[in-house]
C-alpha cells in the first residue's frame, strides 16, 4: 500500500520523465533500425565504393568499412 501511494505522489514528477524515457527509446530503437536495414547498409556500402575508386578512401579504410556492413548485414538476415 505504502509504495502504491508513493508511487502516486511521485507521478506529477514521473510521469513526464517516464514518458521522455519511452519516447528516447522508441527513437533510439527507430534510428538502430533503420541503420540496420539491408537497404541503408547497401546504400553504404555503394558510398564506400564510390569513395575508394575516386580516391576519397583508402584500400585498407575500404576493407574495415566493408567488413563492418557486411557483418551488420548477415546480422540482419538471421
Amino acid at each position: 500500500m505504502i509504495g502504491l501511494v508513493a508511487r502516486l505522489v511521485a507521478l506529477p514528477v514521473n510521469g513526464p520523465i517516464g514518458g521522455a524515457v519511452w519516447t528516447a527509446r522508441q527513437i533510439a530503437k527507430s534510428v538502430e533500425q533503420e541503420r540496420n536495414s539491408p537497404a541503408a547498409i547497401r546504400a553504404a556500402l555503394r558510398d564506400a565504393e564510390a569513395r575508394l575508386l575516386d580516391g576519397t578512401l583508402s584500400e585498407e579504410d575500404y576493407d574495415k568499412i566493408e567488413d563492418d556492413l557486411l557483418e551488420r548485414l548477415e546480422g540482419t538476415a538471421g
